[in-house]
C-alpha cells in the first residue's frame, strides 16, 4: 500500500466524526451536509481498502482500523493548530499575553502593569493568573513567569532573582512583638504554597536563624500566599513573607520587616517564552520593563542579612 496521505478534508471529516460518534454532529461542527460528510468518510475508507466505521440503526461506531487512525489524526490536527496559531502570533507585534501565578500577580504585577500600559501604548496586553504549565503554542500564551526550580526544557529561560522571605506584620503588631523571642507567643500565618520547597524555607527555620528551637503548631494556613498576606494586611497575624509578595505593602509601609534576617529559597523566577520569540518586539520590551521594575525595589534586599537557605544548620 503506497503511503501517499488521503485528502486533507477527508481525514477532517473522520477526525470529527470519530471524536463525537456521530456524523450528523460532525457535519455540524465542520458547516457540511451530512451526505457531504459521509461521502468524505467513504472516499477515506475507499483510499484505505477497508472501513472505519460500522454503520448502526442510530449510531456508528470505530472498527479496528477507525480505532487505530484516530488517535493519529486527533494528535496531528492537534498539532498543526496549534503550528498555526503559532505561526500567525509571529506576525502579531501589538499583542502580549502573559501569565504569572495569581500571588505574584495580586500583589506585584497588577499594582504595576499601568506603568508598561502607558510606556508602551501600542501593545495590547493580555493577563492570565494560574501556575498551570504552558505549552507556548497550544496555549497562546508569549510570556511566562514561574517560581520553581525548573528545568525549562525546550524554552527560552532567564534566571531572575531568587526569592528570600522575613517576618512581616502591621506597624501595630510590630509594636506587641518588638523580638524574635516575642513572635514565638505571636499568632503566626503560613503559607502553604511554600510546602514544595527543598530545603523548606518555613517558621522553624527562620526561628533558627535567631537561635531559637521552636516549632509553631497553631496559626492560620493560606493555600495561596497572597491571601496570608492579606491576612497580615488585616491584622489578624504575623507572615513569613516573600519578597516579591511583600514588597509593594512594604514601600507602602502598610507593612513592616522589623527583624533583619531573611531566609533565601534554593528557588527563584525565570522569565519564559517559546525559543525563538525572545526578541519579538513585544515581548523584548515587556522582558527589560520587567527586570526594571525588580531593580527599582532592589533597596528592600540592602537593609537585611539573607542567609541561603542551604546554608541554615538543620535542627
Amino acid at each position: 500500500m503506497p503511503d501517499r496521505l488521503p485528502p486533507l478534508t477527508a481525514l477532517r471529516a473522520f477526525d470529527s466524526a470519530a471524536r463525537h460518534m456521530s456524523f450528523a454532529k460532525a457535519a455540524e461542527e465542520l458547516n457540511v451536509t451530512p451526505a457531504a460528510l459521509s461521502f468524505q468518510i467513504k472516499s477515506l475508507e475507499e483510499h484505505l481498502g477497508r472501513p472505519l466505521f460500522r454503520r448502526l440503526n442510530r449510531a456508528v461506531e470505530l472498527t479496528e482500523a477507525g480505532k487505530t487512525l484516530a488517535p493519529g489524526a486527533a494528535e496531528g490536527f492537534e498539532a498543526l493548530t496549534a503550528a498555526w496559531r503559532a505561526v500567525r502570533r509571529l506576525q502579531d507585534n501589538t499583542t502580549l499575553t502573559v501569565t504569572a501565578g495569581p500571588a505574584l500577580t495580586a500583589k506585584w504585577l497588577a499594582p504595576r502593569l499601568y506603568e508598561f500600559a502607558r510606556s508602551h501604548p501600542e501593545i495590547d496586553l493580555r493577563f492570565s493568573a494560574t501556575l498551570r504549565q504552558m505549552d507556548f503554542a497550544r496555549d497562546e500564551v508569549d510570556v511566562a513567569i514561574r517560581f520553581g526550580y525548573g528545568p525549562d526544557e525546550g524554552v527560552w529561560a532567564m534566571p531572575l532573582r531568587k526569592d528570600w522571605m522575613t517576618p512581616v506584620m502591621t506597624p501595630e503588631l510590630a509594636e506587641r512583638y518588638p523580638t524574635p523571642e516575642s513572635l514565638t507567643e505571636a499568632p503566626l500565618l503560613f503559607d502553604e504554597s511554600l510546602n514544595f520547597l527543598d530545603p523548606p524555607c518555613d517558621w522553624p527555620v527562620w526561628f533558627r536563624t535567631q537561635g531559637i528551637d521552636f516549632t509553631p503548631t497553631h496559626g492560620a494556613w493560606f493555600s495561596q500566599a497572597d491571601h496570608a498576606i492579606d491576612a497580615a494586611l488585616a491584622g489578624v497575624g504575623v507572615a513569613l513573607g516573600r519578597r516579591s509578595i511583600i514588597v509593594t505593602d512594604l514601600h507602602a509601609g502598610r507593612l513592616v520587616a522589623p527583624f533583619k534576617t531573611a531566609i533565601e529559597t534554593k528557588a527563584h523566577f525565570r522569565f519564559l517564552c517559546a525559543r525563538g520569540t525572545e526578541n519579538r518586539p513585544q515581548i523584548a520590551a515587556f522582558r527589560e520593563w520587567f527586570v526594571a521594575e525588580i531593580e527599582k525595589t532592589a533597596y528592600v534586599s540592602e537593609a537585611l542579612d539573607i542567609i541561603p537557605v542551604e546554608d541554615i544548620p538543620p535542627p
